[in-house]
């Protein structure tokens, strides 16, 4: 299942009013479940680098299951996922994406913010999100 056009388009409101509460400018990108562009939205001043940042953190939080914050902290030197944003054409693993996950359990996106600091990304994100579904997977046998 995918989140919708209708869910995407409400997460993306809500993060942008929190943009503005926070006095800041921001890209957010939300993707399907198959890490697809499904909505995205630029605030008049975002930043134009933060468009790729966005969007390669909402496809970091979909192809991994958890927040980017979350592998960031697993990909340091010495960690289990060192090395990890090599991977899949370049992922983005400080804080600001996070999985959209529905009622049932079953991830159906993810959210991509970027354009202030990290703290301020990861807000917006969780307001994204929470209009929606949550960002937390059930447990699965694999996670720590």
């Amino acid at each position: 299942m995918h989140v919708t056009l209708a869910d995407a388009e409400r997460a993306i409101e809500a993060a942008r009013k929190r943009a503005k509460e926070l006095g800041t400018e921001m890209c957010i990108a939300i993707v399907d479940s198959g890490a697809n562009l499904k909505a995205f939205h630029r605030m008049d001043d975002a930043w134009v680098g933060s468009i790729d940042i966005a969007i390669k953190k909402a496809k970091t939080a979909v192809f991994f299951g958890m927040p980017t914050g979350q592998i960031g902290k697993l990909s340091q030197p010495g960690g289990s996922l060192f090395g990890i944003e090599h991977s899949n054409d370049g992922l983005i693993t400080f804080p600001g994406g996070l999985p959209i996950v529905d009622k049932e359990g079953v991830l159906t996106g993810a959210i991509g913010v970027s354009g202030s600091s990290v703290e301020n990304d990861h807000a917006v994100a969780l307001a994204g999100v929470a209009p929606v579904g949550v960002c937390d997977l059930p447990a699965h046998p694999w996670r720590t």
